[in-house]
């Protein structure tokens, strides 16, 4: 009874942050929110280019302002151990920690990097610093350095495969992979892989779950992201609009 009243508790908060007066496509919070795989008018257009820059520019004005296009990529140098658990990448003149769970090495944080074009979020709204940038789909698939790209569903499903499996446990991915702090509504991981997830949500809902683009598509205008939130232990699959913004994990190639 007393965990059935905890659940309640936590839902009643986490309904309460919702404002049904606010009016951003974005915003998981607003009336109008777009994260549906139903969602109409929406772009699918998708570039193969990679776009140069320095991770100390600043994001557009506008989270939707979309510039000129580049075919150049900025240089990487990789410093991953293949016999160990960590190594890092200097992208963009950022340096960034990667880690190896099983055959795979991945980011072990979210990409903070500014193309010369395409949609992401604004840092002057936005703490990028400890969360990354948000991007659009079509963005999110051109923005990991050379040697390294965005993972697929299956590339996804493979890492969750992989905690679970060696942990013993079913449905508890999410909290093997999320950071020990960070998290609202007691939602902390043990960030037991090293993989150091964080809620960096969008807008009202930055704490309370972390989102991530996948390469795979649902259909022209919608594309499948991979969710954690901070309220359970499982990491699921929804599919949202193209034009939206969520975060990026790189997978190496």
């Amino acid at each position: 009874m007393k965990k059935c009243l905890g659940f309640v508790a936590v839902s009643v908060f986490l309904l309460s942050c919702t404002n049904t007066d606010r009016d951003n496509p974005n915003d998981m919070w607003g009336s109008n929110y777009i994260g549906k795989s139903s969602a109409e008018g929406l772009s699918s257009s998708v570039e193969a280019d990679d776009y140069p820059s320095s991770s100390s520019e600043e994001g557009p004005p506008s989270s939707s302002s979309v510039e000129p296009s580049s075919s150049s990529v900025p240089s990487s140098s990789s410093s991953v151990d293949f016999s160990g658990t960590y190594g890092s990448v200097t992208y963009a003149s950022q340096t960034y920690k990667t880690v190896r769970i099983g055959e795979q090495v991945w980011f072990a944080e979210n990409l903070n990097y500014a193309p010369s074009s395409g949609a992401y979020i604004s840092c002057d709204t936005y703490d990028c610093a400890t969360y990354g940038r948000q991007y659009d789909w079509s963005t999110a698939m051109t923005v990991c350095p050379s040697g390294w790209h965005l993972p697929s569903q299956a590339e996804w499903d493979a890492l969750s495969s992989y905690v679970q499996s060696t942990s013993g446990c079913s449905s508890c991915d999410a909290r093997l992979l999320k950071k020990t702090s960070g998290w609202n509504s007691n939602g902390n991981g043990t960030d037991q892989y090293g993989f150091s997830a964080l809620p960096g949500g969008n807008f009202g809902a930055v704490g309370y779950y972390g989102s991530w683009w996948s390469a795979s598509e649902t259909d022209s205008s919608s594309a499948y992201r991979r969710d954690m939130n901070s309220v359970n232990d499982g990491a699921y699959w929804g599919s949202y609009g193209k034009s939206s913004l969520y975060s990026v994990r790189c997978l190496q190639d």
